[in-house]
C-alpha cells in the first residue's frame, strides 16, 4: 500500500488554504472602574446607570444618557438647540478657541456644553437641563448661561419646576468676562424663579466646581449630589496656598459637603428619578 506523503497534513499545504482562526471582537466593550480598578464588562455597567457593580462608583454619564434615564420612556423635547458660540474674543491659546469648538461639536453632536429638555418625570411635568461634560469640560460661557436662562423664563411662563444637572469645571476662560458675567446673569433669573414660587432642584455630579459651583449649582431649593462627587470653586493647591492652612483629607467631595451642611442630600444615581419625583410633589410642582 502507497504511503501518503505527510505534507498532507501540514496547515500550508491544506487543499482550502489554512484554516482562519476564530477570533472574538472585545475591543470596546470592557472598561475598567477609575476607582477599584476592576474590569467592567460595558452592557452591565450601562444597566447599572453607569455605576460600578464591585464599590458602587459613579462614572461619568452624558448628558443625552441622563435625560434619557430621568425622562419617562427616555422622550423629552428639547429647547435651544441651534444656540452656538460666536468666539466673541476671537481667542486663541495653544489652538484657536474655533477650532476647540469644532472638535468639541464633532465629538459630542452638541452645539455647546448643555442640553435643555421638557417632558414628564413619573408624570410631573419638567424642564431639566444637563451638562455635557466632553464639551469643553463642561465649562459656562455664554450659550450655557443663556440656555439656562431661557429654561427658567419658559417656568416662569409655563409654571413647571426646573431641574438642573452639573458637571462642569467652570466658567470657560476662552470668552473671558463674557463667561463670568453668566454667573449674575443665571443666579438673578433663579431669583425670578423663586419670586414665581416654582420649585429649583440642583444635582451636583462629578466633577462640579469653579463658577457653576459659585453659582446656580448651590442656589437650588435643594442641593443634592452623587455619592464621591469633587464639588468646590478652587482647586486645593490654590486654597492652601491662600490661607496658609493644611485642608483636611476630601474637603470638596459630596460627603464632607454634607456633613458641613452646604449640601442637603446625597441621592444614588439609580434612586434619583425616584427621589426628585418625591421632592417636587413635596414642593407642589
Amino acid at each position: 500500500m502507497a504511503l501518503i506523503p505527510m505534507t498532507w497534513f501540514r496547515k500550508d499545504n491544506h487543499p482550502l488554504g489554512a484554516p482562519q482562526e476564530k477570533r472574538v471582537q472585545t475591543e470596546g466593550l470592557w472598561t475598567k472602574c477609575e476607582a477599584c480598578k476592576h474590569i467592567l464588562w460595558k452592557k452591565d455597567l450601562e444597566a447599572n446607570f453607569l455605576c460600578c457593580p464591585k464599590c458602587g462608583h459613579h462614572l461619568k454619564m452624558g448628558a443625552r444618557q441622563r435625560l434619557e434615564v430621568l425622562f419617562d420612556d427616555g422622550r423629552y423635547t428639547e429647547h435651544d438647540a441651534h444656540l452656538a458660540s460666536t468666539d466673541p474674543l476671537n481667542f486663541t491659546d495653544t489652538k484657536s478657541y474655533r477650532d476647540r469648538l469644532r472638535r468639541a461639536e464633532k465629538a459630542t453632536g452638541l452645539k455647546d456644553a448643555l442640553i435643555t429638555g421638557e417632558g414628564q418625570l413619573a408624570s410631573k411635568r419638567v424642564v431639566i437641563c444637563t451638562m455635557e461634560f466632553q464639551f469643553i469640560g463642561g465649562s459656562m460661557g455664554a450659550v450655557v448661561g443663556e440656555k439656562i436662562a431661557r429654561a427658567i423664563d419658559r417656568c416662569i411662563e409655563q409654571k413647571l419646576p426646573l431641574v438642573v444637572v452639573s458637571c462642569s469645571g467652570g466658567a470657560r476662560m476662552m470668552e473671558g468676562a463674557i463667561s463670568l458675567m453668566q454667573m449674575a446673569k443665571v443666579s438673578a433669573m433663579l431669583a425670578r424663579l423663586d419670586e414665581a414660587r416654582r420649585p429649583y432642584i440642583s444635582v451636583l455630579t462629578n466633577p462640579t466646581t469653579g463658577g457653576v459651583t459659585a453659582s446656580f449649582a448651590m442656589l437650588g431649593d435643594l442641593n443634592i449630589a452623587e455619592p464621591g462627587a469633587l464639588i468646590g470653586f478652587a482647586g486645593p493647591r490654590v486654597i492652601e496656598q491662600t490661607i496658609r492652612q493644611k485642608l483636611p483629607e476630601g474637603f470638596q467631595s459630596a460627603e464632607f459637603l454634607l456633613s458641613h451642611g452646604m449640601l442637603d442630600a446625597i441621592v444614588p444615581r439609580k434612586e434619583l428619578k425616584a427621589y426628585l419625583a418625591q421632592a417636587l410633589s413635596f414642593m407642589g410642582a
